[in-house]
């Protein structure tokens, strides 16, 4: 009997094998392609053209491991089609190194079972309300977005909303938007529960990996607490997803196979028929759109937990606090810092750029130092003692021969978070200091650092953006932003919306225990609104404002972008072809065809990059056409084109 087999590759189809086994579909089945016996699965239809003469071959046996199900094929042909995917390379996100994993020992899933929980947690009012709400109907599809201010405590009642889903032996998915810091939140898991939860992501082991996911397949494990790859796990009887921080970029994936997995998790809920709910402290503009026009379901939590106060706001006026020459903390963030460490306050400066300066620059020669793979200037980290590229991790040591006169002597420009926190150990010679970035946290030490910052053992840190994404740290009431004229601006559509997000989740962080706290902002630019707007304890004031402006100049969520990248190393060839794709799609689809632009960050990792954007209405079925269209379209071998359905990053 002949079986479709969809494989793990590059190809939109299945292919068509033989065997005398009595197979359904959803079955993992070894086959033979080339030379190689690999793992595919018993697809739901026939690749178009089955009667073309080719031999087929037999598939060598059937896995001892629970079908795929129905739902998920479906969801995965879904996802395909909406991310102009090919189905192959859709399935090989769904397999673990393009194989399925047969049933391991029982004795494996042992730290991931069901035990009693050690704690019990008592919902406030306000927070028993909304667990009521986001549980209705909890056996049916349905988005559900629970916003709440930082400290609200909404963590707890979606741990609620999944106890419940536990109980009735079913599993549960909590994706985060950044898992290789999840010791804290582990923890809390498992305070509530009493077990733990499956944790996935790139950085643990090939062997848990397989623990996890034959354990998901056979329903040993009931809960996964995982980055976006998460989404595409076997689970045999999932009955929720949790997509906490949904507003996070980071939940988009911008390279290889690109997706959104926020609204690719309502897809598969969409499949499973069963609920999602997205949790913030400022939803998306689409999402808050979505809420606007009744799509969504929405609870809010006003107050932080055990009525602890939201930390006030107080903007320090650079014009007439003059910075001293090559400082970037004026005389009255001083004054005001002092004030709160002497009251064992934890203090955080802000500054939104790792490294220690964005711009190296030689005064004898002008030469400024700039990636050879990518256009872009190299940040100098002087822990490192490194030029270092953040695009493509190119290195090179700083010493350099000068066009002028010998060695080039050097002029460091703009802060980043070591020159900072060198700064600030001038400043504060007595007191403990933690740089609070990717480059410091995301090591073996980070989890060390991270117990010294809870536990009040460091004084003062220097962060990131990183700090900002759902850390409890009892002790800080004091946030010093640096660079607020600087990240006000920029091309980037988002600019205004991520600056709300980000500002709002970073103040959060203070005064979560109750006592009081504050926030300096030191700024040139006094008439800048964007200081109120991120002040505002109602983000929606903002949001409503920013949906109008998108409304009136036609920009998502009112209009849909497919984003067109095209790379390669021949700069000339690129160009003309850029063109010609563009030619080719204005005569054959209705939608507005912008460009082809060079993209605002040109060339990374030796490749030149081209940008067209496709314009379209919110109702147009615009992936199936443009599909269709591009399957027509024959590229030269050198030239890479890359699919970027409703983008978010435009470099």
């Amino acid at each position: 009997m002949k079986y479709p087999i969809l494989l793990p590759n590059i190809f939109n189809y299945p292919f068509t094998y033989e065997s005398s086994l009595k197979l359904k579909v959803g079955d993992y089945v070894n086959v033979p392609f080339g030379k190689k016996l690999i793992t595919g699965v018993v697809w739901d239809k026939f690749e178009e053209n089955v009667n073309k003469e080719f031999k087929i071959k037999s598939i060598k046996e059937k896995l001892k491991i629970e079908p795929l199900k129905h739902q998920t094929i479906d969801f995965l042909n879904w996802f395909s089609e909406y991310n102009l995917v090919p189905l192959g390379m859709t399935l090989k996100l769904h397999l673990l190194s393009g194989k399925a994993i047969e049933k391991q020992k029982i004795t494996e899933y042992q730290k991931y079972q069901i035990k009693s929980k050690k704690e019990q947690f008592n919902l406030s009012q306000e927070q028993e309300k909304a667990f009521k709400e986001l549980v209705k109907r909890d056996n049916l599809f349905r988005v559900h977005l629970l916003q709440g201010t930082t400290g609200s405590g909404k963590t707890i009642v979606y741990f609620k909303a999944i106890e419940k889903i536990i109980h009735r032996l079913e599993q549960s998915l909590i994706l985060l938007p950044e898992i290789g810091l999840t010791g804290e939140f582990e923890k809390k898991f498992k305070n509530f529960f009493g077990f733990e939860a499956a944790v996935w992501h790139s950085k643990i082991t090939p062997k848990r990996k397989k623990i996890i996911w034959s354990g998901l397949a056979n329903g040993e494990i009931k809960v996964v607490i995982g980055a976006r790859s998460a989404l595409f796990l076997p689970f045999k009887k999932l009955g929720l997803i949790i997509v906490d921080e949904e507003h996070d970029q980071s939940f988009k994936q911008d390279e290889g196979v690109t997706y959104n997995a926020r609204d690719m998790a309502i897809l598969r809920a969409n499949n499973e028929n069963i609920p999602v709910n997205l949790v913030t402290a400022v939803p998306s503009i689409e999402t808050y759109s979505n809420i606007k026009n009744k799509k969504y379901f929405h609870s809010r939590l006003i107050s932080r937990y055990k009525d602890a106060n939201l930390p006030n706001h107080q903007i320090i006026d650079l014009n007439q606090n003059k910075l001293a020459k090559k400082k970037f903390i004026s005389f009255k963030t001083l004054s005001k810092v002092k004030e709160h460490l002497d009251q064992g306050d934890q203090v955080l400066f802000f500054i939104n750029r790792r490294g220690f300066a964005p711009y190296v620059l030689c005064k004898k020669c002008l030469n400024v130092f700039s990636c050879p793979n990518c256009s872009i200037n190299l940040v100098y980290h002087k822990n490192k003692k490194k030029l270092l590229c953040h695009y493509c991790g190119y290195s090179s040591s700083l010493q350099r021969k000068c066009k002028k006169d010998n060695i080039c002597d050097f002029v460091f420009s703009g802060p980043g978070v070591e020159k900072i926190a060198e700064e600030v150990k001038i400043l504060f010679p007595k007191q403990k200091i933690l740089i609070f970035s990717s480059d410091t946290m995301n090591k073996a030490s980070g989890k060390n650092n991270l117990d010294k910052i809870i536990s009040g053992e460091v004084n003062i840190l220097v962060g990131t953006q990183l700090i900002s994404k759902g850390f409890h740290f009892p002790n800080l009431n004091c946030i010093i932003v640096l660079d607020i004229d600087l990240t006000s601006r920029g091309h980037d559509l988002r600019s205004a919306e991520k600056n709300l997000q980000l500002y709002h989740q970073l103040s959060g962080r203070a005064g979560r225990t109750g006592k009081p706290a504050s926030v300096y902002f030191q700024t040139y630019d006094l008439n800048s609104e964007i200081i109120n707007q991120m002040t505002n304890e109602d983000p929606y004031v903002f949001l409503d404002k920013e949906l109008e402006l998108r409304r009136i100049n036609n920009l998502p969520p009112f209009v849909r972008f497919i984003s067109l990248i095209l790379t390669s190393s021949d700069e000339i060839k690129l160009e003309k072809e850029s063109l010609n794709l563009k030619n080719f799609l204005l005569g054959k689809i209705n939608e507005k065809v912008l460009g082809p632009v060079e993209s605002p960050v040109y060339k990374i990792k030796k490749k030149y990059r081209q940008r067209i954007l496709v314009s379209a209405k919110k109702t147009s079925k615009i992936q199936k056409n443009l599909g269709e269209i591009l399957k027509k379209y024959s590229l030269p071998p050198e030239i890479k084109l890359t699919v970027d359905v409703d983008p978010i990053s435009f470099n």
